[in-house]
């Protein structure tokens, strides 16, 4: 089979707007929750990329494009200059862009209706496309000249989990040599705020995955970028590539809309393992989705218990609880975070990690980042309407 390698890595985050700096505050355990600038008054509480310095050099427009695609941009054109793809693609009509996003330009959204419906103006006539579910995949094509197969993938918080693992099988298909991968996501506007809040969800203190104390998830925003291509076409470019994206599998609950289902979890990371031709003792670190709340959090660890047997459950974090939830980019952060870790041997740690909870009886990584030799690594993401992920990254050989 064809073998997929990364080969450039990009970010925007709440806690660095480069892989570097989001890294470092990943290992130190460091958040940037704080009261939601668009709902100062209700004591609603994200994490929000204050940092505008990744918009420098963008050549973007806030009044043509939604904040989602800006983040896209900015995490594209970092991992294309790891990839040593900076100054121009190759062959264009060779590379792909596959995106996550969950629901398009949901500040532009607010946006607009408040001009609707408050101010009694016409909407912005580049509404449209600010606001469409496609749109940051459009304008990672326009910045970066990528001609090949684009399109987003919205599937929820597992939105950029499947976008990368339909990159993979892109890649081994022959449909293109390299892909731009990962996803986006602005969703921190007053209405999906509340919508959120309505759930009763959110935590008002600071996210906390797997811990006694945790009261909810934490809304989140930015973009996760990975450049994957075949082995082959890196290596003609004079790249030695180490990390290897090894597996992805899949599945749908069919249940309920909302509620974790431990059988569709388990499934997914099975399949990802088949795919990587691994086995579950081949798993030294596992990249949870541990989202922070009571019903995701117990479900995960039931699903990590059923699929490793008789055996430990491998040291598991969720960085969560430093980066927030960032939705459809929330994927793709922690593919990110995993990618790091395999590269660096160290495990990032559950940030804000009080007591343990006897529910989630598992080696979570508390507080501490954690040196160790990770040769091989699962990333998780579970999303709303029983949609489950998994991705398999591992080193070289």
């Amino acid at each position: 089979m064809t073998r997929i390698v990364v080969s450039g890595l990009g970010i925007v985050s709440p806690i660095g707007s480069d892989t570097q700096s989001f890294w470092q505050a990943l290992l130190a355990g460091h958040s940037n929750f704080g009261h939601a600038s668009a709902l100062p008054e209700k004591g609603v509480r994200v994490a929000e990329v204050h940092d505008q310095g990744f918009m420098e050099g963008l050549g973007l427009s806030p009044s043509a494009c939604d904040r989602n695609a800006l983040f896209a941009v900015a995490a594209a054109r970092q991992a294309l200059s790891a990839a040593g793809l900076g100054a121009g693609l190759p062959h264009p009509e060779r590379v792909g862009v596959i995106l996550g996003n969950s629901a398009g330009g949901q500040c532009s959204t607010d946006d607009q209706y408040s001009r609707l419906y408050t101010q009694n103006k016409r909407p912005h006539p580049m509404t449209v496309a600010k606001v469409m579910v496609s749109s940051s995949a459009s304008w990672v094509s326009i910045a970066t000249g990528a001609t090949g197969p684009c399109f987003v993938t919205s599937s929820a918080c597992a939105s950029s989990s499947h976008a990368i693992g339909i990159a993979m099988q892109f890649l081994r298909a022959g449909l293109a040599d390299i892909v731009i991968a990962g996803g986006t996501e602005a969703p921190l506007s007053a209405g999906t705020l509340l919508a959120w809040d309505a759930m009763r969800i959110m935590s008002r203190t600071a996210c906390r995955p797997f811990a006694a104390g945790r009261d909810g998830l934490m809304l989140a925003e930015g973009a996760g970028v990975i450049v994957l291509e075949t082995e082959a076409h890196a290596r003609s470019r004079g790249l030695e590539p180490t990390i290897e994206a090894a597996g992805f599998g899949f599945s749908a609950d069919a249940g309920d809309i909302v509620a974790p289902n431990v059988d569709g979890m388990t499934r997914a990371m099975a399949l990802a393992l088949a795919d990587a031709g691994l086995d579950v003792g081949d798993l030294a670190y596992i990249n949870a989705h541990g989202t922070g709340t009571r019903a995701n959090d117990r479900a995960e660890t039931q699903a990590l218990k059923r699929l490793f047997g008789d055996r430990p459950v491998p040291p598991t974090s969720s960085i969560k609880g430093a980066t927030g939830h960032a939705l459809g980019a929330a994927g793709a952060f922690e593919a990110i975070a995993t990618i790091m870790a395999i590269e660096n041997g160290i495990a990032p740690p559950t940030a804000n990690f009080d007591a343990p909870e006897p529910e989630c009886d598992i080696d979570c990584v508390p507080n501490q980042a954690r040196p160790m030799p990770i040769p091989a690594a699962m990333s998780n993401s579970f999303a709303f309407g029983g949609l489950n992920t998994a991705l398999i990254f591992k080193t070289l050989k």
